[in-house]
């Protein structure tokens, strides 16, 4: 639990979503904040990668929590400028919060059966309570060695498509993705590509603390440990770590925030277009594994290799668009919040961090 009183940065995107984040802020939370006698600075977004710069070089001994109003794009950015500081490994508890002011607002949805503005204020509810818990990271290494830190997905294929391609019904909300979804299954599209994962044995589970020095290099085949998918022919590939994908898209009921599992996700090639729609239906409430759909793979991994060979191509990380090549990620290191932890510095020389506690 955060001590209290509790200083807060609140970062707003004031373009997520609907273009409405303040609005919501203002009508829903401030005055919960200012019955809570919570302590606030607000800080607008003016511009892509604002939040990211702002949080590297600011001084994080003035506040408590840093808190974000926007969909999920914004809370990346803050993890990976978290991550970029000099001081990451302290940088990184920080108490984040997560108020859904986006179109996706998966994060906030996760754990949670209600949405929109119901959503909103059980978040705010439990801000102002200064209740915290541990989340998941995944390090993610694209093709052109960089580095990146995600919370919630890396998607390839179809999701990624509707992700980015439904950008421009922005104005209509969550509804987007629907609309998305419709206009790409009238033209579905094959993707080709190499998938390889670490599957996960029954014996693991929150004890995995994957390095990534244990991962091969690009360069190199994948141990025999791996299981490498003999499918070539893709409609999507989704590696995800929540339980949502979106608010209304239940993803992996079974899913905790700081599990320490990749839950993998493809699709192959041949699935039919009401076959692929009645998936994305049964995904609202969480049913699309009891559909028997035989083109549906799903697997709990440590880590995992995708290597696409189609020359174009769409692959996005917590629903950012990110350099389309080879990438990879391993499983996070999972850290539970005591009081008495050990040292991290020798233990975390190349491996994933440990994971932020998050204000839900």
């Amino acid at each position: 639990k955060v001590r209290r009183p509790c200083r807060v940065m609140i970062l707003v995107n004031p373009h997520s979503g609907r273009g409405q984040a303040l609005q919501l802020f203002t009508g829903h939370v401030q005055g919960m904040l200012t019955e809570a006698s919570v302590p606030y600075t607000l800080v607008i977004t003016e511009h892509q990668n604002h939040a990211r710069e702002l949080v590297r070089k600011a001084d994080l001994s003035q506040w408590d929590a840093l808190v974000i109003m926007s969909g999920d794009g914004l809370l990346f950015e803050v993890i990976n400028g978290l991550m970029d500081r000099e001081d990451w490994q302290e940088a990184i508890q920080t108490p984040l919060g997560i108020l859904p002011g986006g179109s996706g607002n998966a994060l906030a949805a996760s754990g949670y059966k209600s949405w929109n503005e119901e959503l909103l204020l059980s978040c705010g509810f439990i801000l102002c309570k200064g209740l915290v818990g541990s989340l998941d990271l995944v390090s993610i290494h694209l093709a052109s060695q960089q580095r990146l830190f995600s919370f919630l997905s890396l998607a390839w294929g179809f999701v990624a498509d509707v992700d980015i391609e439904s950008e421009k019904y922005r104005h209509v909300g969550a509804i987007r993705f629907l609309m998305g979804t419709l206009v790409r299954l009238a033209s579905l599209r094959v993707y080709q590509g190499r998938l390889a994962y670490l599957p996960v044995m029954e014996a693991d589970g929150k004890t995995i603390a994957l390095v990534d020095s244990l991962l091969p290099g690009l360069d190199q085949p994948v141990p025999e440990s791996w299981t490498v998918v003999k499918e070539e022919d893709f409609v999507l590939v989704l590696a995800i770590y929540q339980s949502h994908l979106a608010e209304d898209l239940w993803t992996v009921p079974g899913a905790m925030a700081d599990d320490g599992l990749i839950h993998l996700f493809y699709v192959t090639a041949g699935i039919s277009r009401p076959a692929l729609l009645r998936l994305f239906l049964a995904m609202e409430k969480g049913a699309h594994l009891a559909c028997g759909c035989p083109h549906l793979v799903y697997e709990k991994v440590k880590a995992l290799r995708l290597e696409p060979t189609s020359p174009q191509g769409v692959i996005t990380v917590d629903g950012e668009m990110v350099e389309y090549g080879r990438n990879h990620a391993p499983c996070p290191t999972v850290l539970h919040q005591a009081a008495n932890l050990p040292p991290w510095e020798t233990a975390l020389t190349a491996s994933p961090p440990p994971p932020p506690p998050v204000a839900w």
